[in-house]
């Protein structure tokens, strides 16, 4: 199994819990219509006359988790004798709409499904890529997403935590910014820890001249 698909899976397990929260909350009575989730780069969400209700989950930043940097806090190290690399993703959570209420409303209930869900424990998570990554209808799953049912995340962590982080307006205005696209209420959020291990075979020794 491969860690590298770490990232995905995260960004799967979010996906996962705002379209299953939406879809108990009754959203679509509240909209008056079906509101989507995608995590697509936001400049890829369609907006402006074609805009529909949706919900976006973006990964747009990652950094080291600073307190998992002692050796007795990480896991062993690969069969290469690499520690696992400790990570946290920042995401940036957005809402659409193209009618009076609609961003507020979606953005609303996507804030209280991740306050209401801090902490995603290790059979969530191993339950939740597993019925992302396989269907009993026969439905044909897109490789991407199928291929998450090799992800170890489940056996990596016993649980990953999701907090809000609050940037400032001058943060939030360069971070549209780069993303060169139009603005629309958005929060972002942090998930941590994820690790991408050293599993992978021993380097190559030097050889003497």
């Amino acid at each position: 199994m491969s860690s590298a698909l770490a990232l995905a899976s995260v960004t799967a397990l979010l996906k996962s819990l705002l379209e299953n929260g939406l879809a108990s909350a009754g959203i679509t009575a509240k909209l008056g219509g079906d509101a989507a989730v995608s995590a697509l780069p936001p400049d890829r969400v369609t907006s402006g006359a074609d805009e529909k209700a949706q919900l976006n989950v973006y990964l747009y930043h990652i950094t080291p988790h600073i307190g998992m940097r002692a050796d007795a806090a990480l896991p062993s190290p690969g069969q290469n004798g690499r520690r696992p690399l400790s990570l946290e993703l920042h995401y940036l959570l957005t809402a659409y709409g193209s009618q009076d209420y609609q961003t507020e409303i979606l953005l609303g209930h996507a804030l209280q499904l991740l306050h209401e869900s801090p902490v995603l424990e290790r059979e969530r998570i191993r339950s939740s890529l597993n019925a992302l990554s396989h269907t009993r209808d026969r439905r044909v799953i897109p490789a991407p997403q199928a291929s998450l049912a090799q992800s170890p995340l489940a056996d990596q962590v016993d649980k990953i935590t999701i907090t809000p982080e609050f940037l400032s307006t001058e943060e939030i205005s360069k971070l549209w910014s780069a993303l060169q696209a139009k603005y629309r209420p958005s929060a972002t959020y942090k998930v941590s820890a994820v690790f991408i291990d050293g599993d992978g075979p021993p380097p190559p020794t030097a050889k003497g001249r």
